[in-house]
């Protein structure tokens, strides 16, 4: 059962963050010859990292992101039936995400600024394969390499995790939209790229080795950066002994204050 409820909060989060960010792509348009279009583009994703982030992060972690689910697999943090279950919610959220605009701008007759329902592409690297994997691989790199390190046990950023996590993201787009559209999730890529067919299924694969390329690379490069001495004490444990501390404290004064009533009483 807490599985199930794992699952199905990264089927809403992934939805979510294709409606709003690819949807919010499609409004405005994100080529670099916009720049107003391309700086909401990228906030607009960021944003939806923040507010998942303190939605579902408490049920599934927020991964949202098969890559994301890949570095946390290779760092020791799920097991790999919770991965696999994580990249088919994650991939189908992103489809339902892609349905969902394609039924609200086919209704509303609203025109789509990006031709293709906000998928990536490789037409601003002239078609260059090669350009497109370096980009995702170092922009997923770069995300996943923060995710790693905001969550790491060994450390205590409290609760402004959600936070570095959603500007993060929302750095990568600014650099990488005028690039690839800015992937660094093969979740994301696949919704549109289904819908959009043409050019967009056919480059697909560069946004699913691009990503699962940059995300291995963040868990190995992390694991090897990280203090393994460096231990952290949960805010937990760290709580039970104040209580632990203070009790005979607590003690002593109660047993002082009785005292002189004891004696007016005899």
């Amino acid at each position: 059962m807490e599985s199930i409820r794992k699952y199905v909060a990264e089927v809403i989060g992934t939805f979510v963050l294709v409606l709003l960010g690819c949807g919010t792509a499609m409004l405005v348009g994100c080529g670099a010859d916009f720049g107003g279009g391309y700086i909401l583009t990228a906030l607009a994703f960021g944003l939806v990292i923040v507010g998942m982030a303190y939605c579902i992060g408490n049920i599934s972690g927020c991964h949202i992101n098969p890559a994301v689910s890949l570095g946390v697999l290779l760092s020791g943090g799920m097991t790999f039936t919770d991965f696999v279950g994580y990249v088919v919610s994650q991939c189908l959220g992103a489809i339902a995400g892609a349905g969902m605009l394609k039924a609200i701008f086919n209704l509303g007759d609203v025109v789509d600024k990006t031709g293709g329902y906000g998928a990536n592409g490789l037409a601003n690297v002239n078609g260059s394969a090669g350009a497109g994997l370096l980009v995702e691989i170092i922009l997923t790199f770069i995300f996943v390499m923060t995710i790693l390190g905001v969550t790491s046990k060994k450390a205590n950023h409290g609760s402004f995790g959600g936070l570095i996590i959603g500007l993060t993201l929302t750095l990568v787009h600014i650099f990488g939209i005028g690039l690839t559209g800015t992937s660094v999730n093969p979740a994301r890529s696949l919704g549109p790229a289904l819908l959009a067919g043409g050019d967009a299924l056919g480059d697909l694969w560069v946004f699913i080795v691009g990503p699962f390329v940059g995300a291995a690379l963040a868990a190995v490069v992390y694991k090897l950066l990280e203090d393994p001495s460096k231990n952290v004490k949960p805010v937990a444990e760290k709580a039970a002994a104040a209580v632990k501390t203070a009790a005979p404290v607590k003690a002593n004064v109660t047993k002082s204050n009785n005292h002189p009533n004891k004696k007016k009483k005899k």
